[in-house]
């Protein structure tokens, strides 16, 4: 009786261990978050899960063209790509980006841009006023014409920021590290 007592408390003990653990990876270390809409088509599609790095910018700051997750308001999280960081100029004109004045190529766009052919603009002209304050980041959904992002809520708060998005777990079969 008092051998199944013993292994009883232990397999509680382990159980406790186990959610503690849990929790502080859940907490510090990295998290699971699910795509919601359309915002970041061709790149991610609603549905998707993925693993997020919280500690990626604890240890270094965001670079240019991360894909990151933070908080939009109380109620919502969002998935987005890094396009501006602090001190940069940002404007779009006839579909190119420019950062301080310099094109800089999207990779992750030409083949969505190519298919739709000239004639169309993927993204429309903008251009931020002023520079992309210190302590924020100027972010874009790949889906440039249906994404909620900078352009309309403004630059995101570093502070905001949940973490980098590293691993894409479902579906099966598109597992793998995003670049």
């Amino acid at each position: 009786m008092a051998e199944k007592k013993s292994e009883f408390w232990g397999w509680i003990r382990a159980i406790i261990v186990a959610v503690i653990v849990t929790l502080v990876i859940q907490t510090f270390v990295i998290t699971s978050f699910v795509v919601s809409g359309e915002s970041m088509e061709p790149t991610t599609y609603n549905g998707e899960r993925f693993i997020v790095n919280k500690l990626s910018y604890r240890l270094g700051e965001p670079e240019r063209f991360d894909l990151i997750v933070f908080k939009a308001d109380e109620n919502a999280d969002y998935i987005k790509r890094v396009i501006g960081l602090p001190g940069d100029t940002i404007r779009y004109e006839d579909d190119v980006l420019y950062v301080n004045d310099e094109a800089v190529p999207e990779p992750f766009l030409e083949e969505v841009v190519a298919a739709n052919g000239s004639d169309w603009a993927y993204t429309e002209d903008y251009e931020l006023s002023g520079e992309v304050p210190e302590g924020y980041v100027f972010v874009l959904g790949d889906n440039r014409n249906n994404s909620l992002d900078s352009r309309r809520i403004g630059p995101v708060k570093m502070d905001d920021i949940i973490g980098k998005v590293g691993l894409r777990f479902w579906p099966l079969n598109k597992m793998g590290f995003m670049e």
